[in-house]
């Protein structure tokens, strides 16, 4: 049977999940072997080092290098407060010494006589990492983090932004066409991952903030939108790490695009249930796609499960997405698979499918403009 290799988009109703979640350095993992976790769960943690601030003390003084030592208050090591002196010159009248305060809270971390700068360093940040998503820890990395494994409902967007979050799965949309009404949206819905369907305009994303959704997932938005909401253009960026309160999900790319009808029905299946949501994304090199995680709750009986990690092959009657113009974000069925090089509009030489879309138009296109819809 004829096949091809191709990037695949999943939306799997049930198949085993292994996250990692690792420390950005190493540090303590709080979890072992076999624990069940929470998603909210601290399963690893560790402590940044702070900033590091220079203070050229003999400038401020009026004294040289070798001489710093004799003024200087506090030694390496010394905790200090924002504001406390940490040298002075000496003068028998109090009101005629020239002070160095602390420009911030930290302790002192090395003092020069050579360069007459003291190096302060703020007070460590502690970094936790959660568990993200509920299941059992599967491995442990040696101080720096677990693999944390579940069974659950999996499926991958086209784009996102803001980070990882989580929260009650709700509907505001009856259909995968239906455009999200800003007017809906209300505090009832704080902390929760509501699926809008087929477009969210700026205002309904910012009412969406306002309201403190934890997510929201739908077909598309505007780019022109999505610039005006972040402040600046985002180009080839990894996104994940913006500091909007929500966390946004595509489904099917920029517009006004109706969400699958599968992957709505596959959410719809689960509403209610506790879902975690990542809007981390990365277009080139080095893939990484915005995710939908719905775990099931422990004693859940398999029916049917799949691997996140499978390469399956491209098959005739696999389902795919067009990933380009003119048909770009239309789902159809795979006709045919022919195996020469046929030449396209570019006048380019490539390898590509025969596609049949639902309202029964065919169209021939490049293999590389398509992505696999994998179960």
């Amino acid at each position: 049977m004829a096949h091809a290799y191709t990037p695949g988009l999943r939306v799997t109703k049930e198949t085993d999940i292994v996250k990692s979640r690792i420390l950005p350095l190493k540090g303590k993992v709080l979890k072992k072997v076999g624990d069940l976790v929470n998603r909210n769960d601290i399963v690893a943690e560790t402590n940044l080092p702070g900033n590091v601030s220079i203070i050229n003390v003999v400038n401020q003084l009026g004294i040289t290098a070798k001489e710093i030592e004799e003024f200087m208050l506090k030694k390496p090591g010394d905790p200090v407060e924002k504001g406390e002196v940490i040298a002075e010159t000496k003068s028998y009248f109090k009101f005629l010494r020239t002070r160095v305060l602390a420009p911030s809270t930290g302790s002192i971390e090395s003092i020069s006589d050579v360069t007459g700068q003291v190096l302060m360093r703020e007070p460590p940040l502690p970094v936790n990492i959660k568990a993200f998503i509920d299941g059992k820890v599967q491995s442990v990395i040696e101080n720096e983090g677990v693999e944390v494994e579940t069974i659950a409902t999996y499926i991958q967007g086209i784009f996102g932004i803001g980070g990882e979050t989580s929260g009650e799965l709700v509907f505001l949309a009856a259909t995968p066409q239906e455009v999200l009404d800003p007017k809906k949206i209300n505090d009832s819905l704080a902390g929760k991952v509501v699926v809008g369907g087929s477009f969210a305009s700026s205002e309904a994303i910012k009412a969406a903030i306002k309201h403190k959704l934890a997510g929201l997932i739908v077909g598309g938005i505007r780019d022109a939108d999505l610039r005006d909401l972040l402040g600046y253009d985002l180009g080839v960026a990894i996104t994940g790490h913006e500091d909007l309160g929500i966390t946004v999900l595509l489904t099917e790319g920029f517009g006004e695009i109706a969400i699958a009808e599968r992957t709505f029905r596959t959410l719809k299946e689960r509403e209610g249930e506790i879902a975690s949501i990542s809007g981390a994304t990365q277009i080139r090199a080095g893939v990484i796609r915005p995710e939908i995680i719905i775990p099931y709750k422990a004693g859940h009986v398999v029916q049917r499960l799949t691997h996140v990690e499978e390469e399956l092959g491209m098959q005739v009657g696999d389902q795919i997405r067009v990933i380009r113009k003119p048909y770009f974000g239309r789902i159809g069925t795979v006709k045919s698979l022919p195996s020469g090089l046929q030449v396209v509009e570019s006048e380019t030489k490539v390898r590509v499918l025969e596609v049949e879309f639902a309202d029964g138009v065919t169209a021939i296109i490049p293999r590389a403009n398509i992505e696999l819809i994998e179960e």
